[in-house]
This record gives C-alpha cells, structure tokens and sequence, in this order.
C-alpha cells in the first residue's frame, strides 16, 4: 500500500510505500527534502505533519516527546501511517555545489581536534549561512561532514575536526594530509543556521566541536548593531577539550551584551567554573527560557536532554534550533 504525501504550499507531493521513511520516497522521487545524518541524530530533516499519521520503528534521538506532540516529525525516519500533508521550512539558501579546494593550514587545536583551512580556487567568494556545514568527498565515494568555523570572508574557510580513534579520516587519511593538497568538496550544506528573524536573547550550548558552527554565527554578529544579548555554554570533559577557551572572552568586545560560561564534567579541583553536563550549568542559571532563542550544537545525546529539560522550562519548540554531530571514522 501507497500513501501519498503532499508539501504545504507547494505543487509538490511524492508516493511512499508501507514502511518506507518519508525522506528515502521524497529523495526517490526528486523531491527536495533538507536533510543531513539520515539517523535520526541530527535533526536536519525535521518537519511539521499538518495531516495525518506518522510512525517510528524507533523513536529517533533527534526528536523529543515534546515535538512529536507538538506534530514535528524526522522524515529520515517517520513512516507514514495514512496520507500526508507536511510542513517544510522554506529557507533561502545558496545551492550546494562540488568544488576543488586547496588545503592552506592544517594545525592542532588540542590533542585531538585539527583547524582546517581551504579556499577554493575556482570561485571568487563563497556564499553560505552561519551555521552550515560543507562535505568533504572521499576517494572512495564515501563523505565527511564538517561545520564552518569561519563566516563568509571571500573563498577561504575554516573547519574544526576531531579525530575519532581508529577513524579512517579522522585519524588515518588526516594525518597524511598537508598544506597545498587538493581535496573535492560539496558546500554549503544544511539548514543549520542564524536566525536573524527571531530577535530575543540567544542561548548557545555546545559540547566539543559543537563549538564551530556557534563561533560561525558569534563572529557573523561582532560590530552588528542588531546583534541581541548573547549567552554561551561550552561543555567538554577537562581542560584541553575547551580549546578556544583563552580567545572566546575576547569575542565580547564586540558583541552585545556577551557571556561565556564554560563547564567541565571531570573537572579536578583546580577547576573554579562550573561543573557537570552542560546543558544542567543552564538549568541552574536560567529559571526560565520561554524568552530565549536556543541553539543547541554538539552529541545528540546533550541535544536530547538538553530539549527536553528546556522545553520544561518554557522553551519554545519553535525557537530551539539544533545541530547534532554523529562523528564519522
């Protein structure tokens, strides 16, 4: 049995078979869907369902109790139930593209995070969000994701990457590279991004690398006269995981009105900051975030939490944008 599921003002609509996840029938079909991990673990492809009925074989991490109640679907893992209308977000962005890009700095951040830089010789300037990501396309077919570290400045951008071990990239294909190699890439990707449209205060949460696409958007706003009161949360394990922690309290000469809170789940004595999971710091300073615009950026595990003790505390589902890393070997 089919179903048939149509997009919300739009011309668009798609069959999905019994069982089959709403994304592999749209992409199936040649109908655009946002998308990123195709696990349930980013929440890239997130839609409203407006009519009709959605299953999971598995609730996916991505997608909080609170959203499903609330009609939110992932359609990398939502089964159809009944014919469908869906809710797509429209966003104006920059068609993706294959470029060659040239490797101009390769330099340790920490013991296990490497800052890229490309620029991409064939174009003059390079047009993306803060806040997406680009794909790094492997010799064997295979792909890597990555954030921009860096907001649009010409051709030239900057990538922060953690070495997963026994990673084949990260650890193996990555070490051999240096400065001049030339790699195939695909960018910009996904719908991560700043919302310039939802003026309230911003509340940034991220765990390790979770930290580049949020230095994206920060730097994106120094010197904006628009930028709102900023407030970000940074968790990793001990010290060394916070690598940019000396330069981030500089970013606030020229922002408005910006706090940087670190946090340390493994923290030794010497620690004065706070301590635990990160997005628990936030529960104790902030009572109440039905005023805040949150980003949340890192495993999709904090991501998972993090929404649902935010949402409790009057988050809106609406203005809770996140990004969830599932680290490729």
């Amino acid at each position: 049995m089919a179903f048939r599921v149509r997009l919300l003002d739009s011309p668009e609509s798609f069959d999905v078979e019994q069982g089959e996840p709403l994304l592999a029938a749209a992409l199936r079909c040649a109908v655009k869907l946002p998308h990123a991990c195709t696990l349930g673990g980013c929440g890239t492809c997130r839609v409203k369902v407006v009519e009709g009925r959605v299953r999971y074989d598995e609730m996916p991490m991505a997608l909080s109790p609170e959203e499903a109640a609330q009609g939110y679907a992932l359609a990398c893992q939502a089964r159809a139930e009944s014919d469908l209308v869906i809710d797509v977000p429209r966003v104006e962005l920059a068609e993706p593209s294959r470029q060659t890009a040239m490797i101009t700095d390769l330099a340790p951040l920490c013991d296990d995070v490497t800052h890229l830089s490309i620029v991409l010789p064939d174009i003059a300037a390079l047009a993306y969000r803060p806040g997406q990501h680009m794909n790094l396309l492997l010799p064997d077919g295979t792909q890597r994701s990555f954030s921009m570290a860096s907001p649009p400045a010409g051709n030239a951008v900057d990538f922060h990457i953690r070495r997963i071990p026994g990673g084949r990239f990260t650890q193996s294909m990555l070490a051999e590279m240096q400065p001049g190699d030339m790699v195939e890439v695909e960018i910009p990707l996904g719908t991560f991004r700043y919302h310039e449209e939802d003026y309230r205060e911003i509340l940034m949460v991220a765990t390790g690398t979770g930290i580049s696409p949020l230095k994206c958007i920060l730097e994106s706003l120094m010197g904006d006269p628009d930028c709102p009161p900023a407030r970000l949360y940074w968790g990793g394990r001990t010290p060394r995981d916070l690598y940019l922690h000396e330069e981030i309290p500089a970013w606030g000469e020229r922002l408005f009105e910006f706090r940087y809170e670190p946090v340390l789940s493994r923290a030794d004595a010497s620690w004065s900051g706070h301590r635990g999971h990160v997005q628990d710091a936030v529960l104790r300073d902030i009572p109440d975030l039905s005023e805040h615009s949150i980003y949340l950026c890192g495993s999709p595990a904090m991501i998972h939490d993090a929404k649902a003790a935010f949402l409790a505390r009057g988050a809106s589902v609406d203005r809770l944008y996140a990004d969830g890393f599932n680290f490729q070997r």
